[in-house]
């Protein structure tokens, strides 16, 4: 039953509950109210580390980075902005109220003397020093801060002081953090056994052989994976499937796409214009007022008008079109053409590049460049023998490079051609730093450039069209009681195709390709949505969705069924990867003996330069523990079979040698503490945040 249908039959009822309402509203709004003590308090937005966060201290914070915002770019956010300094605002209460116990059990502050040592005194804030350099002598001007803000602060529009008082209020918490971050990374020490072991394996590459035999040499279905295996190799590996708190959704959408009779009325609508647009003298305000894009009064040469135009004859005034192409009708009209302008051409070549800068390798090259010449002199097709021979990206396309202007191509190449008397093929190769180039003119040097006025309108839905989606749409949602149901009614409705979406986040703005999605993240993430549940009807750009909730995860480790994919092939590789091994166990000879007794799916590649910090294999891609165990071995030694990402590994070692690297250990221990810094520091702002126990439940407000 439609949502028309039920407001209809409940009309009455409705009445009678609006008249309750406002007397409600008015006789009791204080004590039903969002503060009511009845149902406690209702204005907390999450938890961190024991503490509640209400609305009113996340709304505080993000005022003052609105401020901030507004006083930087000039405007107020938008939307989209918003969405942004939200998340600072509630990163930025996470590092003030997680942190702050640490910087208490330590023992760290800042006093007054030090804060206003950053904004008046010897150790200023970089942004202070920043804001305030004297422009003559480019150096910070004490002076410039004090006069600011005892002459201009005072008087300065409200956002601005606003924006001052956020800055200041924040210069404490981030002195003590500096001071926190400080310590631990002061902490860390590179020793010089350290330092002379990088080099090392900064300077050693190894060359190797190896076997792989593909997990996919063996049929999945020969593999029976059980429930215990699969529960072993969870617990086993529990700490790769750690998830944060999320939800699962199925949904359809029902697209507002213009129909047939829209594309025609738009065509009727656009006709009209069309007959104006031919006799209008200001084209400019004409496209301004009558296009769903601007005017572009820029001239082009012949080889960049719109495609459509490329073979027309384009005289001032020239209209073309109307034409439809991807929901849009698009007329062009020839406001202005004009001589004199950058010369441009249009041609076609064949590079033929030498292999190195010798003398002979240039004559080799010339002399392969001129057969090919001769060739088509003779008769050869120039794009077959472009695809043919030609060494650059052109070749697929028979060698045409397009209109170009003068500026475009190296000076030897843009001569030949622009020198060319005649259409056609230039009589002998031309030689630029790229090679030798076999060259073909395709349309002659012209000045002449042309001044498009192009009028486009999207074919869009009328509001009939609209309504259909609404409804179909609405008889969905009606009839679907459960997600049995709901999964039935689609079933039975061909048009309808049923998406799944795993693991939404409480914070995401997209549901896959739904990129405005927030209110169903808000519906699916409602306490009082259970799993089975049927949302109401969204709009979300410009479709109309209706999802059930089919799956709700608390922060911790996935379920063995959201995961049960996974765990599947993987521990389907374990299995083949045990057979493998079995199999290789007592096979001797050199590898390739090796790979033909094992038989099909067996191959040895070669791969060389190999890294101990990249862990690349050419062939292979990321394997660190096949790299560790090459860098294991002595030239000439064989290592046991690896279970790698994609198969069971034989490595063996050809050739180890150190290159003539750097040997400088002070620079490798600084470069050594300064990466282990970065990880320390991040590391602890992740462990700090996990130990906060944080719950976000901002997605209650917005």
């Amino acid at each position: 039953m439609s949502l028309i249908n039920k407001i209809r039959e409940k009309s009455g009822v409705a009445v009678g509950l609006i008249a309750l309402a406002m007397v409600v509203f008015m006789v009791l709004g204080d004590l039903l109210g969002p503060q009511s003590r009845l149902f406690g308090s209702n204005n907390v937005v999450g938890e961190i580390a024991g503490k509640e966060i209400t609305i009113e201290e996340f709304d505080q914070v993000l005022e003052g980075i609105k401020n901030n915002y507004a006083s930087q770019t000039g405007k107020q956010p938008n939307e989209n902005e918003m969405t942004s300094l939200r998340e600072q605002a509630w990163n930025q209460l996470i590092v003030k109220v997680a942190y702050q116990k640490e910087l208490d059990r330590l023992g760290i502050s800042v006093s007054d003397d030090e804060l206003i040592d950053m904004v008046q005194g010897n150790n200023i804030h970089p942004a202070i020093k920043q804001a305030f350099t004297n422009p003559q002598t480019q150096q910070f001007d004490r002076s410039l801060v004090k006069n600011y803000l005892r002459d201009q602060l005072p008087k300065a529009a409200p956002e601005q002081r606003a924006a001052w008082d956020n800055f200041e209020s924040n210069l404490g918490p981030e002195r003590s953090l500096t001071k926190y971050n400080n310590l631990i990374r002061l902490s860390n020490y590179v020793t010089t056994v350290e330092a002379k072991r990088a080099l090392d394996e900064q300077n050693t590459k190894v060359n190797i052989k190896y076997l792989l035999v593909p997990f996919s040499s063996i049929n999945d279905s020969s593999i029976k994976v059980t429930d215990d295996q699969l529960k072993a190799y969870f617990e086993k590996n529990k700490e790769k499937y750690k998830v944060e708190e999320g939800r699962s959704v199925e949904y359809v959408t029902v697209p507002v796409s213009p129909s047939k009779e829209d594309s025609l009325a738009t065509k009727e609508e656009f006709d009209q214009v069309v007959k104006q647009f031919a006799t209008v003298d200001n084209d400019s305000l004409f496209v301004s007022a009558n296009s769903d894009v601007p005017f572009n009064g820029q001239y082009v040469n012949p080889g960049s008008v719109p495609e459509k135009l490329k073979n027309a004859n384009l005289q001032k005034g020239a209209i073309f079109g109307p034409y439809l192409e991807n929901g849009m009708y698009t007329i062009y009209k020839v406001t202005d053409v004009k001589d004199n302008g950058p010369a441009s051409s249009r041609a076609s070549h064949i590079l033929i590049r030498w292999d190195n800068e010798t003398p002979a390798a240039k004559a080799a090259a010339k002399k392969k460049a001129q057969d090919v010449l001769n060739q088509i002199k003779g008769g050869a097709d120039f794009a077959m023998m472009a695809r043919q021979y030609g060494t650059d990206g052109t070749a697929s396309v028979g060698g045409d490079l397009g209109y170009f202007s003068a500026g475009a191509m190296v000076a030897p190449f843009e001569k030949a051609v622009f020198d060319a008397k005649s259409l056609g093929l230039l009589p002998e190769v031309v030689e630029t730093q790229f090679g030798y180039h076999i060259i073909k003119v395709t349309a002659p040097k012209t000045t002449r450039s042309y001044q498009i006025a192009t009028v486009q309108r999207a074919v869009a839905p009328s509001e009939t069209t609209r309504d259909m989606a609404f409804k179909k749409a609405d008889q969905l949602q009606g009839e679907s009681k459960s997600a049995e149901s709901f999964r039935k009614n689609i079933a039975q409705d061909k048009s309808l195709i049923k998406t799944e979406a795993k693991s939404i986040k409480v914070g995401d703005r997209a549901v896959n390709t739904l990129s405005n999605a927030r209110e169903l993240v808000r519906w699916a993430f409602n306490d009082k949505t259970d799993v089975g549940s049927v949302s109401p009807v969204f709009e979300i750009d410009d479709q109309f969705v209706v999802a059930v909730l089919t799956g709700k995860n608390k922060k911790g480790y996935a379920a063995i069924n959201d995961v049960k994919e996974e765990l599947t092939a993987a521990v389907r590789n374990e299995l083949k990867s045990k057979q493998i091994t079995e199999k290789l166990k007592g096979m001797n000879g050199s590898l390739e003996q090796i790979a033909a007794k094992y038989g099909a799916g067996a191959a040895v590649q070669s791969a060389n330069d190999i890294t101990f910090a990249a862990g690349n294999v050419d062939g292979l891609g990321i394997e660190p523990v096949v790299v560790g165990q090459a860098f294991g071995l002595k030239p000439g030694k064989r290592s046991a079979p690896i279970e790698g990402q994609s198969g069971v590994v034989v490595v063996e070692v050809t050739s180890m040698n150190k290159t003539p690297g750097t040997q400088d250990l002070v620079a490798t221990r600084k470069q050594l503490e300064a990466n282990r810094s970065a990880r320390i520091e991040g590391g602890t702002y992740q462990y700090i945040r996990e130990q906060a126990n944080i719950k976000d439940e901002r997605v209650k407000f917005f």
